[in-house]
């Protein structure tokens, strides 16, 4: 993703409710444990971690056990330290005290809890671009006794770990904010991993190419299991039974069929609004629904029309909640008024607005059945709302609106099926259309002649619609 793109709106939950969930994450809950739990005699090393012979304490302050129990404390205990839940007084003497953060964490408001939780966040991530520990032992042991890290033999680059992660959230992020539901269900690991790797203009994967697909998912396999305990993602992760070795037998017949077998991933709320929080701060423009309610009707119709008709409609019924009906239908009127690009798709928005206000909008709609850019429209409403008296349109009226109606379609949704049909209904009910049509005064007549031209799929009325444009270019210079 470019940072330049506009993303789709989120719709978060409450911060109160991504609060609670924070609070309730296996990472965020023991980091708050270990932090109320360390004293004056509690020492860390010179990196701030604690030192081994207090893990087995750790450990069963948190109520673990087993062979990572003493792991799992360790990670806790970084997470404290890293979100300021604890602060260390002296390295040299290696002693803690709580920190600031613990207060806000226990006693502080949802958007305390959700900073210090996007701490934890930010931790965890790290650790998960990270190689497993074993891997690591390995490389430093390979850098000829000197005790470094040797990168080289580890197979690994630091920042195209973290890139390739970053990557694989961005897409699941668009999956869950798109319009089409998707986040409302898991996301196949394959199917996530192939969106990173897999070239977009290639239509057939190559051998190589699957190859890559196959390790990032076991990648991703770690990752996402070290991602569920800090609330970022539910995952289901690989059956174990299809990284078997080749050469075993597996212990239960395996069904290369069944897509979940290969893991599946959905964003979680909370994970929702965290991927959200790290896009915005990486220069993302990361819109979520409701953030234009307190805004004027010229920054909701700019707004949303970028957004998804879905998106669009909800970030609408926000904005009218807070307003009275009347009050809400002139302001919307106003800002739709214009001549500039972007008009259009203002007009179709504020239509599509009006729709949500009802009836006493009336008033409003009949106040501008005489300006040239909105009394179209408000004869449309009007119609379509059974209102009495509705004055006719002129001729010159009708292709007006119809030539802005097919300009805001075009921004709205570039050459859709829907645009081609609107185009050719409009050439099959008008006898003439197009000697009509281009001298329209309206700034986008050419632009939508050449579109119609461009999508009528009868190569004569095509035709006819190109020379239409073309008279409407000469005339808007003067030729």
């Amino acid at each position: 993703m470019s940072d330049s793109s506009i993303l789709p709106p989120a719709r978060l939950r409450p911060e109160a409710e991504l609060a609670r969930d924070a609070l309730s994450t296996p990472v965020l809950s023991r980091a708050a444990r270990l932090a109320r739990w360390a004293g004056p005699a509690t020492r860390v090393d010179a990196g701030g971690g604690l030192v081994d012979e207090q893990l087995p304490d750790a450990a069963a302050e948190l109520g673990l056990s087993g062979e990572d129990a003493a792991a799992d404390a360790s990670e806790a205990w970084r997470v404290a330290v890293d979100t300021g839940l604890v602060e260390v007084v002296d390295e040299e003497e290696g002693t803690v005290r709580a920190g600031d953060e613990l207060s806000r964490l226990t006693g502080g408001s949802p958007q305390d809890v959700l900073s210090v939780w996007l701490g934890a966040l930010e931790t965890v991530l790290g650790d998960a671009s990270v190689p497993d520990l074993g891997g690591l032992v390995d490389a430093i042991a390979g850098g000829e006794g000197s005790g470094e890290l040797d990168l080289d033999a580890l197979d690994w680059n630091p920042e195209a770990e973290a890139e390739f992660l970053d990557g694989v959230l961005g897409n699941l992020y668009l999956l869950t904010v798109g319009e089409d539901k998707a986040g409302d269900a898991p996301v196949p690991l394959p199917a996530l991993a192939a969106s990173v790797i897999v070239p977009d203009d290639m239509a057939e994967p190559s051998n190589d190419v699957l190859e890559q697909v196959s390790d990032a998912m076991m990648r991703l396999d770690d990752q996402f299991r070290m991602l569920e305990p800090v609330g970022l993602v539910e995952y289901q992760p690989v059956d174990e039974a299809l990284m078997a070795d080749a050469d075993e037998e597996p212990a239960a017949p395996v069904d290369d069929t069944d897509v979940a077998r290969y893991g599946l991933v959905r964003l979680t709320p909370l994970g929702l609004y965290g991927l959200r929080a790290r896009l915005l701060e990486s220069g993302f423009e990361a819109p979520a629904v409701g953030d234009l309610a307190d805004k004027g009707a010229d920054a909701l119709l700019d707004g949303t029309a970028a957004y998804p008709p879905a998106a669009a409609h909800a970030e609408t019924e926000h904005w009218l909640e807070r307003r009275r009906p009347l009050e809400a239908a002139r302001e919307l009127l106003a800002a739709a008024r214009g001549s500039d690009e972007g008009a259009p798709l203002r007009r179709l928005r504020c239509q599509q607005a009006l729709s949500l206000v009802g009836g006493a909008a009336e008033p409003a709609l009949r106040e501008v059945l005489d300006d040239a850019e909105l009394g179209g429209l408000a004869r449309v409403w009007l119609a379509e709302h059974g209102a009495p008296d509705v004055p006719s349109p002129s001729e010159a009226m009708i292709f007006w609106l119809t030539v802005d109606t097919v300009a805001a379609q075009l921004a709205a949704e570039g050459n859709s099926e829907e645009l081609r049909a609107l185009v050719e209904g409009l050439a099959r009910q008008h006898s003439g259309f197009f000697d009509t049509a281009w001298r329209v005064d309206h700034p986008a007549t050419a632009d939508v002649l050449e579109a119609m031209g461009r999508l009528h799929s009868d190569k004569k009325i095509a035709k006819e619609a190109r020379k239409a444009a073309f008279k409407a270019r000469s005339q808007q210079h003067g030729d």
